[in-house]
């Protein structure tokens, strides 16, 4: 099995291994943390530290955002927080270490750079939205639910590709 592959540009990791590695890390998350991995929860945590910072009284007395102000304990103090962090951190060495830091939209030449820019911001707000409405992401929801052979983690790795198969019929014609 090839490590990596080349394209015209740049080498990448073959996506295989890249899964089996990251398999890896799930299952020794379960070992060293206990839980699994997941990354929409230090998103949470942060909106909920803005709006208590910026609106104490309101996050107080709001249903949602008052269940994660307990005492002096900060929200920010989650293992979520440290691991989200780190991913970036990771993501930054890489980009250094493999001379890949810089600012750059790809996009099909079918498409402009602003109508790629929309595509990723809408398509990230919709994730996130999707991910709080779900009670997760998928790294939670499905990587994680998958390792522990849960169902909710099977369904939601089978809803997450078909539903990713079908958008990309859709939206191909952005990128052939």
């Amino acid at each position: 099995m090839k490590f990596l592959v080349e394209d015209k540009e740049h080498v990448y990791w073959n996506p295989y291994f890249g899964g089996f590695l990251l398999g890896l890390i799930v299952l020794a998350t379960f070992y060293v943390t206990g839980r699994g991995i997941g990354a929409s929860g230090a998103i949470k945590n942060t909106v909920v530290t803005v709006v208590n910072t910026i609106a104490p009284e309101h996050a107080e007395n709001s249903a949602f955002y008052s269940k994660f102000l307990k005492g002096d304990k900060s929200p920010m103090n989650s293992w979520l927080v440290f691991q989200f962090l780190g991913v970036i951190a990771g993501a930054f060495f890489s980009g250094a270490v493999n001379n890949r830091l810089k600012i750059k939209i790809q996009h099909s030449p079918k498409i402009t750079t602003k109508t790629r820019a929309t595509f990723v911001i809408l398509g990230g707000f919709l994730f996130g939205m999707g991910s709080q409405l779900a009670r997760g992401c998928t790294s939670g929801g499905a990587l994680s639910g998958l390792a522990v052979f849960s169902t909710g983690g099977i369904i939601t790795m089978i809803s997450i590709f078909v539903s990713g198969y079908l958008f990309a019929w859709f939206f191909r014609k952005l990128w052939i």
